[in-house]
């Protein structure tokens, strides 16, 4: 026969406590912080000095279980007679437990059911937490479930719905929600019951067969690649426009725009008004020429983080978790090694770098190095020789997809296509796979590249044919006559000719190199090279600033991943 009780604990006696004895027992008076008077029995603790008896408000049954195992559970009830019923309730179900009608897992989950659902995903968030998850991930996973479960009103696991999950869902794609973002709460929800059926909270789970959302027809966002030119004049204007913004000029506001005070603005920067805003900035600063100094190299850094993540096809987060101990530059092969923690697919990742960026890396930290000095000399602490190993090698600002927005509108790119596709950071990582095929990269080597778990994301997803030499390619296609009056046709109708000789030279390997088509109308790619500019080419090459001496840095035979013709982002 179970019982139900209110359980005690002893606590320190409170300050400005009267202790007075009452029926031969000893009992302690204060008032709490609410001024209100409390009164409790005093006990002797195991140290021999007073303590008050605290009294919980709520009743707890204790009971045999079905498998005659003596359980305590909390009632929630300050009425005895309730506290009694949740009692006879246990006892009930441990009684169809030893009978065979209920087993002992159905019995555990019945447990669970009147938990508040909030205390689960608390549970499920310290599961993933335990599993390693980054906890940003963690907490968009229970933000996620909780916007779903309040739309839903789900409030317990009794309640969990698939069918309400999806008229949520529908609700959710008619206010304009992408088919990639429903599925990424639909997701959160799949993976919460799956834990809670392995952990016995749930017989099956409820969202199983909720279907995904065909993102392929139901594109939020569509991300482009960035062609040659375009990169060269982004980096121009990410490396100009810091010190350029200090130059800008001002204009009256159109008077049906002036608030107040604010009757000016300042004149929009473009790419021809850069440099002429940049020697005003330097005008204006000629008394602060540190001020220059920083401003200048705020623009050489967002030029490197745009090349970088152009060349090593890095995100935005696992580019800003690199660290100066990452970097292995002084090897015949330069890499980054990036931690698990930092990488999406939790499996860390040697990141190649090619030679010229590999220049650019080095002259980075020899400058911030010899920052660092100038600033030890100055306050009078010791002077290191060498940089912190755990010193962020870039400083990626949170708002990098602003400042790209702006340097995008400077440098005359459009952010949306004709076909509505985007720039934004992540077209970077597009950008990299796309002339990784451009190039004529294998797709084996292409999707370890960009680290891809199938070589369909790789080629389907991260390659924008846009940009390939489609046109180039139909040279391989053989010539044929809708007259038939061509003369290999003739000879082809009669047997004469041998038609695989036509097919060879095109479909043969050469000696394990890549296949290269170049178009018809720039064979050599010249036209490309004169667009870009003397100033982006230096960027992209890394030579001048990056040697210091104006010649362009060696580059090594295995430091090439891309392919020849994706080299001419350095060449």
């Amino acid at each position: 026969m179970g019982t139900v009780y209110r359980k005690t604990a002893t606590k320190p006696l409170p300050k400005d406590v009267e202790l007075f004895t009452r029926k031969g027992q000893r009992f302690a008076r204060w008032m709490d912080g609410r001024g209100r008077k409390r009164t409790a029995l005093v006990t002797t603790g195991r140290d021999g000095s007073e303590r008050i008896v605290i009294e919980a408000k709520t009743y707890t049954a204790k009971y045999r279980d079905g498998g005659r195992i003596v359980r305590e559970v909390a009632t929630g009830c300050r009425d005895r007679q309730a506290a009694l019923s949740v009692l006879a309730d246990l006892e009930r179900r441990a009684e169809l437990v030893k009978a065979g009608v209920m087993s002992t897992a159905e019995d555990t989950m019945a447990d669970h059911q009147d938990t508040p659902l909030l205390r689960h995903l608390d549970a499920y968030g310290s599961h993933l937490a335990a599993k390693g998850v980054a906890e940003t991930w963690i907490n968009t996973t229970k933000q996620r479930f909780r916007k779903v479960a309040t739309g839903c009103g789900f409030k317990r696991l009794a309640g969990l719905s698939g069918e309400a999950l999806e008229r949520w869902l529908v609700a959710q794609q008619d206010a304009g929600m992408s088919a990639g973002s429903r599925n990424g709460y639909r997701k959160a929800l799949v993976s919460f019951g799956n834990w809670c059926v392995r952990t016995g909270r749930l017989k099956v789970n409820p969202f199983g067969g909720v279907p995904k959302a065909d993102e392929r027809i139901d594109p939020k966002r569509q991300r482009r690649a960035l062609t040659e030119d375009e990169l060269s004049r982004l980096l121009i204007v990410a490396r100009k426009r810091p010190l350029a913004e200090r130059g800008r000029e001002t204009m009256p506001k159109p008077e049906a725009e002036q608030e107040g005070r604010k009757t000016w603005t300042y004149i929009p920067l473009t790419a021809d008004s850069l440099d002429t805003a940049r020697e005003r900035a330097r005008e204006r600063l000629k008394d602060c020429p540190e001020t220059v100094a920083q401003l200048e190299a705020l623009g050489r850094e967002r030029a490197l983080i745009y090349k970088a993540l152009v060349l090593t096809g890095l995100r935005k987060g696992e580019l800003a978790s690199l660290t100066v101990g990452q970097l292995a530059l002084d090897g015949r092969v330069a890499y980054a090694v990036l931690d698990p923690a930092d990488e999406k697919a939790r499996r860390g990742a040697e990141i190649a770098l090619r030679g010229d960026l590999r220049a650019d890396l080095r002259k980075w930290l020899a400058d911030k190095l010899q920052a660092l000095q100038r600033d030890a000399v100055r306050s009078g602490e010791p002077v290191p020789s060498r940089l912190p190993a755990d010193l962020p090698v870039f400083d990626v600002p949170d708002d990098l997809s602003k400042v790209l927005d702006r340097d995008l509108k400077v440098a005359g790119i459009p952010k949306r296509d004709e076909r509505g596709r985007t720039v934004d950071v992540h077209a970077f990582r597009h950008t990299f796979g796309t002339y990784l095929s451009k190039g004529g990269v294998p797709l084996r080597t292409a999707q370890a590249a960009m680290r891809h778990s199938t070589p369909d994301l790789t080629a389907n997803v991260y390659t924008d044919p846009k940009l390939l030499d489609v046109a180039g390619a139909l040279s391989v296609l053989p010539n044929l006559s809708v007259d038939g009056d061509d003369e290999g046709e003739r000879q082809r109708a009669t047997g004469t000719a041998d038609a695989s000789a036509q097919f060879a030279p095109a479909f043969a390997p050469n000696a394990g190199e890549p296949c290269i088509s170049r178009s018809s109308a720039d064979p050599t790619g010249d036209v490309l090279k004169k667009a870009a500019g003397a100033e982006s080419l230096q960027i992209l090459r890394g030579n001048g600033d990056s040697q210091g001496n104006g010649e362009r840095p060696r580059q090594d035979s295995n430091l090439q991943p891309l392919a020849p013709e994706a080299n001419a982002l350095s060449n």
